[in-house]
């Protein structure tokens, strides 16, 4: 199953909370993720913070978004396609 982002709150500056649909959460820090020209305006931290939940992930309106097995490894987790990918299954 892929991760679906269910619930989202911005925390600071470039940092989000994220909670997904198996029940794993935690906070994420995509400052260092900003890179491209899509990113240029979620440096900005006001503009980052008006994400919106948007087909299982985090978008915003200039069309930037993150995949969200992208959100799930970096709270720590590993989505069941990583794991078949690596063999680990």
């Amino acid at each position: 199953m892929f991760p679906h982002v269910v619930e989202a709150r911005h925390v600071s500056d470039h940092r989000v909370w994220l909670r997904f649909q198996d029940g794993r959460s935690g906070e994420v820090d995509l400052s260092a993720d900003l890179l491209g020209p899509i990113f240029e305006a979620l440096r900005d931290p006001s503009y980052f913070s008006a994400f919106r939940l948007e087909g299982h992930t985090l978008a915003w309106e200039n069309g930037a978004d993150f995949a969200p097995e992208f959100l799930y490894e970096k709270i720590g987790g590993e989505s069941k396609e990583a794991r078949s990918a690596s063999g680990n299954e």
